[in-house]
């Protein structure tokens, strides 16, 4: 795996861990019972996102490791999943 792909994949994993981290444990305005005029009753009160972003970094990380040694060492590849037997038999180094 190129310097490259590597962090594309980690940017993807980060992504994706913040958007399911985003709403556990999100207070609204409407939990809290003080709506502000002009505001829906569904906007976040308490978000708490910079201890949201630190968990999201820590759990991409390890993600990211796991995937990592899957694609670059681990006993599946990309031939693994070639169900049509489409694709030209790759020579393992």
């Amino acid at each position: 795996m190129s310097i490259t792909s590597a962090i594309v994949l980690y940017a993807v994993i980060w992504f994706m861990t913040l958007l399911v981290a985003i709403p556990i444990r999100l207070k609204t305005q409407g939990d809290m019972g003080e709506v502000v005029p002009g505001t829906h009753a569904g906007a976040p009160e308490h978000h708490n996102l910079r201890f949201k972003a630190k968990v999201t970094t820590a759990v991409s990380a390890v993600i990211w490791v796991f995937l990592f040694w899957m694609i670059s060492y681990g006993p599946i590849s990309v031939s693994d999943f070639d169900w049509t037997s489409r694709l030209p038999p790759v020579a393992r180094q």
